[in-house]
């Protein structure tokens, strides 16, 4: 069967700034503590009247032009959003319709911050079926729709923004093999638990703030540890790959401290680990296809490169490829 390589990268962030000293002043908190519990600097927010599709529009284009691509080509798309436009119809659709990919399915995957390892792994099998042959898979997110600047706990890690590649087959190279799990326990402890069809919105629950990001910090940041490191040794061996085979590892950009616990138990050295959370903060989605866009240049091809997230869910779980250029 064919594996499916990525031929090209795009990202998109929002042009406004959100910085630790900006939110200074609207909430009980610090540069110095923000920076030295996350690594993060600043966030990007989106407009009021942007949305998801706004940014996979954006990164739709890039692709097509960075890969000399006409929009009829695409045979379909895979949005990984937990921020979707709406309930329904899914950001997929919306995407697809405001780029002209007038001969492409779409639909959504939400597995929160992990949904871009599982939708990429969901595009390959397509590939691999050998009857499609160009499929872009995007993840993004507007999370600071779903932030409470009142909760300095959930509200400094997040910021939108995302990115896309496209996927085509290939002999060589491409996703070889993917460990993805999921653990319905972690349903409490990382949620927005308004909106949906078991608590739908009303004033109550809007007064009460139930439509905003809550999450258990301590639970979430034991778990994302061991759940990424985890898997990544678990693909490791499956795969026969030493930590010296391996040219860079993908993490879901979280929090500065998990990332680093990642790397420490698996004793790879940082300078082979892809690092933006300082710009971006946490866009949950979003987070890999950023580093890989912001790392392309440094990437070569025939690289071994493990990509790895865990998500509210709890989703988590890690995808290895070979880099194709």
């Amino acid at each position: 069967m064919p594996k499916a390589k990525i031929t090209a990268v795009a990202g998109y962030v929002p042009e406004k700034i959100l910085s630790n000293s900006d939110l200074e002043k609207i909430m009980d908190t610090n540069d110095e503590w923000i920076r030295t519990r996350t690594g993060i600097v600043e966030r990007r927010v989106m407009a009021e009247d942007e949305a998801v599709s706004h940014m996979g529009e954006k990164v739709v284009a890039q692709i097509l032009e960075k890969s000399g691509t006409a929009p009829e080509e695409i045979e379909l798309l895979i949005c990984a959003t937990c921020t979707g436009d709406y309930i329904l119809p899914d950001t997929a659709n919306n995407i697809c319709y405001k780029s002209g990919l007038t001969k492409a399915f779409g639909f959504d995957i939400n597995a929160a911050c992990s949904g871009f390892v599982f939708a990429l792994y969901t595009a390959s099998q397509f590939i691999q079926t050998g009857r499609y042959k160009k499929i872009i898979v995007i993840g993004g997110e507007k999370m600071t729709s779903y932030m409470n600047y009142e909760d300095r706990t959930t509200s400094i890690l997040f910021g939108d923004g995302g990115g896309g590649v496209l996927l085509e087959p290939d002999e060589e190279y491409g996703v070889i093999d993917a460990i993805l799990k999921g653990d319905g326990y972690g349903c409490q402890l990382l949620k927005v638990e308004a909106g949906g069809s078991l608590y739908p919105m009303n004033q109550e629950r809007l007064d009460a703030k139930k439509n905003f990001v809550t999450q258990d910090g301590r639970q979430v940041f034991r778990r994302a540890v061991n759940g990424m490191s985890s898997t990544i040794k678990e693909v490791m061996e499956r795969n026969n790959l030493t930590a010296d085979e391996i040219s860079w590892v993908v993490p879901h950009q979280a929090n500065e401290r998990i990332i680093n616990a990642v790397g420490d138990a698996l004793d790879f050295p940082k300078e082979r680990i892809m690092l933006n959370i300082a710009k971006y903060g946490n866009t949950s989605a979003g987070t890999i296809p950023l580093c890989l866009w912001e790392y392309e240049d440094q990437l070569k091809k025939g690289d071994n490169v493990i990509l790895t997230a865990f998500g509210g869910g709890f989703t988590w779980g890690s995808l290895y490829l070979k880099w194709a250029y």
